[in-house]
């Protein structure tokens, strides 16, 4: 673990004091990241025992249609080094420019990593900005490290659709968790009506025959800037992450993580004034602070939260963060202002 007392830093010349309740103090953590951050949307996989690290993250525009690029670090979190696009142009996905795929997709987002009796499932967004013509796609491969002989996705098709003026949600940002029973949920949203979810089966890691989705978040105003779902299990309440907010926009972006929680992985998800996430609620767990500026697109992995934000200190580049996550009361904490929290 990449934790001592001090400042946090996440980049270049950024600081964030975090305190620590659950241990009864209020010294900040310092988790300092090098090397290539330059990461957006990070699916965060913390290796075990001294493994290594994975970041897949939304990829470069006009490369390979954007496919995930794959990030590493062989020493705990503490340096990155980006490892190339998850799958060259040559393996891209067909099915995206089908007659019947997905109409004018210009990039591949948000994905999201999961593991599966030895296998591991790589599920993305193909979209175009502004756009509900979307889709959520599934790529599965036995290791997430390019430099194994037994590397490679192959690509299982689409798992959700949305389509312009049919569709009231948009099919992107995927986020998977089992229910107490080990069944897998698929979540997915952005803006339009909000945060959906989807029951999904193993080993296929498709929807199940007749699902229909659920809505589990959205928010009240005009354009329902809600996004990127995020689901944890721990001690029998599922907590729902989202980022509130806009992306993308460089130091304009006004991104914040927010939270809430269910005993049942379909909801409702309410924050901690009890407020339903359906219905607009959702406790803060990080926004902007100093040059750290819009903080979102959230994931979590043995207890760290990795996310990207937007450095005022370096023209709005977007970086890469990863910290620990603490828990009060049963709700999780990465803020210097801890709210209130129910008992």
């Amino acid at each position: 673990m990449v934790a001592v007392l001090g400042v946090l830093a996440i980049g270049a010349g950024v600081a964030l004091g975090i305190v620590r309740p659950w241990e009864g103090s209020s010294e900040p953590v310092a988790l300092a990241l090098d090397g290539d951050l330059s990461t957006h949307d990070p699916a965060l996989v913390v290796g075990d025992d001294g493994d290594p690290w994975f970041v897949y993250s939304t990829g470069v525009p006009n490369k390979a249609l954007g496919a995930p690029m794959v990030h590493r670090s062989d020493d705990g979190g503490a340096t990155w080094e980006q490892a190339g696009p998850a799958w060259s142009s040559a393996e891209d996905p067909r099915w995206v420019r089908d007659p019947d795929g997905v109409a004018g997709v210009k990039h591949y987002w948000a994905p999201e990593l999961v593991e599966h009796d030895g296998t591991w499932y790589l599920y993305y967004s193909a979209s175009t900005f502004g756009s509900n013509t979307s889709a959520i796609g599934l790529a599965t491969s036995p290791t997430l490290d390019p430099d194994d002989p037994a590397y490679g996705w192959t690509h299982r098709g689409p798992v959700w659709r949305s389509q312009a003026v049919e569709s009231s949600y948009n099919a992107i940002d995927p986020g998977v968790v089992e229910d107490a029973e080990g069944e897998p949920w698929l979540f997915f949203g952005s803006f339009w009506d909000g945060i959906h979810a989807v029951p999904l089966e193993w080993p296929s890691g498709m929807p199940t025959a007749g699902a229909d989705p659920v809505l589990v978040a959205s928010r009240d105003g005009g354009e329902n800037q809600i996004e990127a779902p995020y689901v944890v299990e721990r001690d029998g309440w599922y907590y729902l992450f989202v980022s509130w907010g806009k992306c993308c926009s460089g130091v304009s972006s006004t991104y914040s993580i927010h939270v809430g929680r269910s005993r049942d992985v379909t909801g409702p998800y309410l924050d901690a004034d009890g407020q339903d996430m359906a219905d607009g609620g959702g406790t803060l767990v990080l926004g902007s602070e100093g040059s750290m500026i819009g903080p979102g697109g959230q994931s979590v992995s043995q207890g760290r939260l990795g996310y990207h934000f937007y450095d005022g200190d370096a023209e709005g580049l977007h970086r890469l963060a990863i910290q620990e996550l603490g828990w009060s009361r049963g709700w999780p904490v990465a803020t210097t202002e801890v709210p209130a929290l129910p008992g």
